[in-house]
């Protein structure tokens, strides 16, 4: 039986929801989160900050560097920090209908009575294979990873923007406007097409009205290999850290292609749903995520927003950074600790890749 000093764990989460002693907490769904944030923790500790993908005030995405503490809203190394895995952003339950989804990880304090207290920051967490299927057969500068968002990510975007306009609802109604006067059928695929150009005139109008308050949103680590192999490159681990705004990037650059047939592409139905839930917001002071998830569907499965692959990423993500990530595949050994690695299952892709490099903990 591991101690509290042995056991299998991950580099800086000692205070978490998750027990990683258990084979459980090694699974799918929270390694590919605890992960990155310990990936995040680790580089902090280096003083390394990750990449953070921002708009200026030409609503261009641009790169930067951001500090982990900046990301995470409080110090990494502080004592008195949780990180809550799957979990509710509590700040954000009263302006919403009904349930608020959970997000990947909520960053807490722990207040002097041992029990969790303020809300630090809520992010999303993605962790990407580089290079993906799409992209695997390119020169290495053409590498990128793909990017699968559930429909949650974009309700809390939606709600990160809405609080950008607590006092302001009036305000924000009138930046939408170009959209929601002219749409009557949110659900109607040939008004949608036709009047697309407004529902993108509506967000970047919020964009840039707003574009001074974006905050980090959504964590992103990448792990390459060379090629479709499972073996790791020298150089292979990193993270990218998109704000709010930045993110729109990824969906509104490619939700421009308005199909002659009236056909409306996952892209664009997620603009129609982050201006239907702004909307909504300016009406009642709340949004009705569920209803509009459900009702506005254009034919397709809600069980993601959107996918974007390699071949859109790249473009966004091109840098240094990405061609050549700052991290040697030799620090995994300092992330995943105590034997954690033999927690893992193969049948997952970087899972796999870990399990085919355990020399490196030796």
């Amino acid at each position: 039986m591991p101690t509290e000093t042995n056991k299998p764990t991950l580099f800086g989460l000692k205070n978490t929801n998750r027990d990683f002693s258990k084979e459980d907490d090694w699974g799918k769904n929270v390694f590919n989160t605890a992960f990155p944030t310990s990936l995040s923790c680790y580089m902090h500790h280096l003083g390394i900050p990750p990449v953070y993908l921002a708009l200026n005030k030409s609503l261009e995405l641009e790169h930067s560097k951001i500090s982990v503490k900046e990301v995470f809203r409080c110090d990494p190394d502080a004592s008195d920090i949780f990180y809550s895995f799957e979990s509710l952003y509590v700040p954000y339950e009263r302006l919403v209908v009904n349930s608020l989804p959970r997000i990947d990880i909520v960053i807490r304090t722990i207040s002097s009575d041992g029990l969790t207290g303020d809300c630090q920051r809520g992010l999303e967490i993605k962790l990407t294979a580089l290079p993906d299927n799409s992209t695997a057969g390119f020169d290495q500068a053409e590498y990128g990873p793909e990017l699968v968002v559930r429909p949650d990510t974009i309700v809390y975007l939606a709600l990160s923007i809405a609080t950008n306009y607590i006092g302001s609802r009036k305000k924000l109604g009138e930046l939408i406007h170009p959209a929601t006067k002219r749409i009557r059928g949110w659900n109607n695929p040939s008004e949608i097409s036709k009047k697309f150009k407004y529902i993108i005139e509506a967000i970047n109008n919020v964009l840039s009205d707003s574009q001074s308050k974006q905050e980090p949103f959504m964590l992103q680590s990448i792990w390459k290999t060379k090629g479709k192999t499972l073996e790791l490159e020298k150089q292979c681990l990193d993270t990218f850290v998109w704000s709010d705004y930045g993110f729109t990037k990824l969906f509104t650059s490619n939700g421009r292609n308005i199909h002659s047939n009236g056909r409306i592409n996952r892209q664009m139905r997620t603009c129609v749903w982050l201006v239907k839930m702004l909307n909504d917001f300016v009406t009642e002071g709340k949004i009705d995520h569920t209803r509009t998830i459900r009702n506005i569907n254009f034919g397709s499965q809600t069980d993601k927003a959107f996918a974007s692959s390699g071949r859109v990423t790249k473009n966004l993500l091109k840098c240094d950074e990405l061609l050549s990530p700052r991290l040697k595949k030799f620090e995994l050994k300092n992330i995943i600790l105590n034997g954690g690695e033999r927690m893992l299952s193969p049948e997952r892709r970087f899972d796999a890749a870990i399990l085919s490099n355990l020399s490196l903990f030796e």
